[in-house]
């Protein structure tokens, strides 16, 4: 697979480590709005490229790997409003294969691991949905999952027992004790639109495409809301069973079906590559005749006993694969180039196409990155162009079509000013994106808390887009903290208000008071501080007032929170205007101490370890848990104060920081008997 320019430029040195560390930023930020938000703002080509970008440079300089790095996990986190639900085995995320190679690459890396064996496969179509986990005791259904983190995701029983194709009681034997069903909710395109119709007729507003009608149908907190939509189940795996042992994936769907799941027909076993590579060009073929959307093929070991030989690495099966279908595209005029200013001061351009429908979603703006890449395409405005979508909100500009110029088309070249403010835009040299430098700018302001009462961050609920903007308008706030000190009052001198929708919403910004001190983070909107850089952030650091005044070097010491991130932060603490706000939020009482973990007594008690480098068999955060549980302490950095380093693969500076101070070292093995023996030592 080939790399971009831009790849190649950074392969090595501190470029790299700063490319690594905005890679990260981006991805995790755009996993939380798939995951959680249901919102992408990128198509998946985007993503996956991105991804594929951070997995180069991080094979290049695999002393930045790290364990929290977007490679090595599932994406998504577990949003606000219901219970956390902890899987009781890791619902992991595939690998991707573009091509007929890659997908045979794949199957060559599958047959070295265990070269005696043979292979036969189970390929099913790739539903564009939303994952779940189903949990069955006696046969009877008790609770329903979102994938979440893959570790943990929400509890969203209520809303799945509304949902008609999730069969309430198993019907045939052998049924266990307890098992857990796996499967994609979906909509079809009949039901998508039939919805969307009657939305239009109640004068509200239309659903992008399926799969985000399908994610947000149910994270409703709602049930009556989620009945109500046209939901569809595909079962496609027994991700847990007491009692219960099937020999292959053929198998267990076979006995699924049995007990009542929908198992999709076109589901398929099939002896070797051959028959693999031409099921997926016959699912390619149909995809448009399809009811639903698929996005790929889902390629599956079919031997248990092989899967459980291949294992897994990092967020991955081994013994699985998606190979994914080319993004649809279609072609259309590019009427301009425009921009808007984001929270951060980033200038983003976007593209204003004449309309085009592609897979029946009409598409008029579309994401151009920024004015390198524009360049790097040779886009123009006037051009004939390429626009591509996978079941996202905001498509691609792909390429121009050059062969269609006629010599009209225009070069385009950034404004030298921001459109909100004025001031003159700058571009920092390590970056690609432009910035408009100045904190007071409007824009950015409006987006800056837009960001503050959003849900991941202090989730004022009633307080959007529209009301954030009502409230600028009127000066009854200039910054994030001003909205602590609205009252009833004041809101009721604003069109559309009365005294009980004032009421509500000042009882929603009081709630919003009780978040946690990782959410204030999140919501101050520093550059490259994502909502999981601020969980490390207040892990590290508890108290707000330490984070405020910590060094560069304080900083970047806790594994996952780089230089350049550390410096973002310093740089953001030291501002006067940031520092009063700082003041006026504390007084307003939002949490500024973060909660300690509970400690828990148990043969662990007093010991104090830290994790560093990739771990096989758990995920660090699996790893963490459980040595809580028995009553241990994580630490956030190296110090005389850690017991026991544990080493994974490809640790960073936090092994030769142990190494001066004496520190013992142990293995993932060391770590696997430890955990192990106090489970024996349990039961």
């Amino acid at each position: 697979m080939a790399r971009s320019q831009a790849t190649s430029e950074l392969s090595t040195g501190s470029a790299a480590a700063e490319r690594i560390q905005q890679l990260r930023h981006e991805i995790e930020q755009h996993n939380y709005n798939y995951f959680v938000l249901d919102s992408p703002t990128v198509s998946d080509a985007e993503f996956d490229a991105l991804m594929r970008e951070l997995r180069s440079l991080e094979e290049e300089n695999p002393d930045q790997v790290t364990p929290d790095s977007p490679t090595q996990r599932v994406g998504g986190e577990v949003g606000q409003g219901f219970r956390p639900r902890k899987h009781p085995r890791p619902m992991l995320s595939l690998g991707n294969a573009f091509t007929h190679a890659q997908l045979d690459a794949w199957h060559t890396r599958v047959r070295n691991l265990i070269p005696t064996a043979t292979f036969d496969f189970v390929v099913e179509p790739k539903i564009d949905g939303l994952a779940i986990a189903l949990t069955y005791e006696r046969g009877v259904f008790r609770v329903g999952a979102t994938r979440g983190n893959g570790i943990e995701g929400e509890d969203v029983t209520a809303n799945l027992r509304t949902v008609k194709d999730v069969p309430k009681n198993l019907a045939a034997d052998p049924i266990p004790e307890v098992v857990e069903v796996r499967g994609e909710m979906y909509m079809t395109a009949q039901g998508f639109e039939k919805m969307n119709e009657e939305r239009a007729a109640d004068g509200l507003p239309l659903f992008a495409n399926p799969r985000n009608s399908a994610a947000g149908s149910l994270r409703q907190l709602d049930p009556q809301v989620t009945a109500k939509r046209p939901l569809r189940l595909w079962s496609y795996a027994i991700g847990y069973a007491d009692g219960l042992e099937t020999e292959s994936q053929w198998e267990a769907l076979e006995l699924m079906r049995s007990w009542g799941f929908p198992v999709n027909p076109l589901v398929r076993h099939v002896e070797s590559m051959q028959e693999v590579q031409a099921y997926c060009d016959e699912m390619a073929a149909a995809r448009e005749t399809l009811p639903y959307e698929i996005d790929g093929v889902v390629v599956k070991v079919n031997m248990v006993s092989l899967q459980e030989e291949l294992g897994a690495v990092g967020r991955e099966p081994r013994w699985a694969i998606a190979f994914k279908f080319p993004p649809r595209q279609g072609t259309t005029r590019l009427n301009d180039i425009q921009v808007n200013v984001g929270r951060t001061g980033a200038i983003n351009p976007y593209a204003v196409l004449e309309p085009v429908v592609i897979g029946g979603v009409t598409v008029k703006l579309a994401t151009l990155h920024n004015e390198e890449d524009i360049h790097r395409k040779d886009i123009r405005v006037g051009d004939r162009v390429i626009v591509q979508r996978a079941g996202d909100v905001i498509p691609q500009v792909v390429k121009p079509v050059v062969e269609e110029r006629d010599g009209s088309e225009k070069i385009y070249k950034l404004p030298d000013k921001c459109p909100s403010c004025g001031t003159a835009i700058i571009r920092p040299e390590s970056e690609a994106m432009a910035y408009c430098p100045n904190p007071q700018c409007p824009a950015q302001r409006f987006r800056w808390i837009e960001h503050f009462v959003s849900e991941p961050a202090m989730d004022v609920q009633g307080l959007g887009e529209r009301l954030v903007q009502l409230l600028l308008d009127h000066g009854l706030i200039r910054d994030p903290a001003d909205i602590y000190s609205v009252n009833v009052e004041q809101l009721m001198g604003l069109p559309g208000f009365k005294e009980k929708s004032a009421s509500n919403l000042i009882r929603s910004i009081e709630r919003s008071k009780t978040r946690p001190l990782d959410r204030v983070i999140f919501a101050l909107g520093i550059r490259y501080v994502g909502s999981q850089v601020a969980e490390k952030v207040a892990e590290a650091f508890p108290d707000m007032d330490r984070i405020a005044n910590a060094t560069i070097q304080e900083l970047e010491a806790p594994e996952g929170i780089g230089r350049k991130t550390a410096e973002s932060i310093v740089e953001w603490m030291s501002r006067e205007d940031n520092r009063d706000i700082l003041r006026r939020l504390k007084e307003a009482g939002l949490s500024w101490i973060a909660e300690p973990h509970e400690e828990v007594e148990g043969p662990l008690s007093g010991t104090t370890l830290l994790i560093t480098g990739r771990l096989d068999d758990l995920s660090r955060g699996q790893a963490e848990s459980r040595l809580r549980d028995l009553g241990a302490k994580i630490a956030p950095g190296i110090s005389k104060a850690v017991d026991y380093l544990v080493v994974g693969a490809e640790p960073g500076s936090k092994l030769e920081k142990a190494r001066k101070l004496g520190t013992p070292i142990k293995d993932e093995a060391w770590l696997l008997d430890v955990l192990e023996k106090q489970r024996f030592a349990d039961e």
